[in-house]
């Protein structure tokens, strides 16, 4: 058979909200890394209102130590957005770090376990990264289905 387009792994950077539902979602091939990705998927976030403009910025932005390079504190700061991000060992420390803040990245995690619970997903079956990530979005709508649909619906348990 052969490698898939996206190596051995493919990693996917997802943007939720307070709650964990999937704003915004990019692939990545496993040999990338994941700082490169930070600003095309906060770009990719559009949030509705009721009234007035659409809203792209949140007011915070928590991420791993993969995340903690200059260019992506430099992005963040530019359209003023706290920067929730712990630093790397090769840097210094960082004053003001929110570690409240911070414990609500778990969010993210668990929406990111949650999709994987999907065998599509977890085993990565597809050999397109374009198929994997229509692979995605289609596990992120069955949540947000899951969401929406009634608790005391008669054929869920």
């Amino acid at each position: 058979m052969g490698r898939s387009r996206g190596g051995f792994g493919t990693k996917i950077h997802l943007v939720t909200d307070g709650q964990g539902l999937p704003l915004a979602v990019e692939v990545s091939p496993g040999q990338r890394h994941e700082s490169l990705y930070a600003e095309p998927v906060l770009q990719a976030v559009r949030i509705r209102r009721h009234h007035g403009r659409v809203r792209t910025r949140p007011k915070a932005v928590a991420g791993d130590k993969g995340y903690s390079y200059a260019r992506v504190r430099r992005y963040l700061r530019r359209r003023r957005i706290k920067a929730v991000v712990p630093t790397r060992k090769d840097q210094r420390r960082r004053p003001g770090f929110d570690k409240e803040l911070y414990r609500r990245r778990n969010v993210v995690e668990r929406c990111i376990n949650w999709l994987k619970e999907s065998r599509a997903l977890a085993t990565r079956f597809d050999k397109l990264a374009i198929n994997y990530l229509a692979t995605v979005k289609l596990g992120i709508l069955q949540q947000y289905l899951r969401k929406l649909a009634p608790n005391d619906s008669p054929d869920r348990p």
